[in-house]
């Protein structure tokens, strides 16, 4: 048996963590990329990697890094986004795959990552799923969740592919515009993925 490898992507504010969240109810196994880039960055080889780009004001003065800062100058400014996540994405790449050697008795495992085409990591997965949400209605989420403004936001979903081409790339389209239920869209897909990784 071949455990699939299935990613699960989205647009800032789509919605990602609440279908994770149901496909962990029904027994999934999930990675979730972003958490665990967070942790890396605590990793001492990696930090220094950090301060190294971005200066020592990047840092605590406990010596941690400060993420808000980090995301401010990085959204600000493509090239240093590049660096960090050029840094920061084969790392978690090779900590999912030490993860997914751990899984083998799965059927199917997701992880859930939000920039899974614009990082070139699309072939790593079996199938993936994309949650597609308008993008007024994502900045609305986003602007009540992070409590920022919409220039905030804004800038986020400039390094983010449209949502159209992510569900054209996409195997499956789940709906997250508020005028569907989320959960006989997740079934379906759950069922099939079952059937596949068996």
């Amino acid at each position: 048996m071949k455990m699939l490898r299935v990613g699960l992507t989205g647009n800032i504010g789509s919605g990602k963590s609440l279908v994770a969240k149901i496909f962990s109810t029904l027994g999934i196994q999930l990675y979730h990329a972003d958490q665990e880039s967070k942790k890396l960055l605590e990793v001492p080889q990696i930090r220094s990697g950090i301060v190294k780009i971005f200066g020592p004001e990047i840092l605590f003065p406990s010596g941690e890094i400060d993420r808000k800062k980090l995301g401010s100058i990085v959204f600000s400014d493509p090239v240093l986004l590049n660096s960090l996540n050029s840094l920061l994405h084969p790392l978690v790449m090779k900590d999912f795959d030490e993860w997914c050697t751990t899984q083998q008795k799965q059927q199917y495992i997701i992880q859930e990552a939000a920039i899974i085409f614009e990082s070139g990591y699309k072939d790593k997965f079996d199938k993936i799923i994309h949650i597609s949400c308008p993008r007024e209605v994502s900045i609305e989420r986003v602007i009540r969740r992070d409590k920022v403004n919409r220039e905030d936001v804004l800038k986020r979903m400039q390094f983010q592919f449209e949502d159209s081409k992510k569900a054209a790339m996409s195997d499956y389209v789940i709906r997250n515009d508020g005028s569907e239920m989320i959960i006989p869209q997740v079934l379906p897909i759950h069922q099939q993925l079952l059937k596949i990784g068996a």
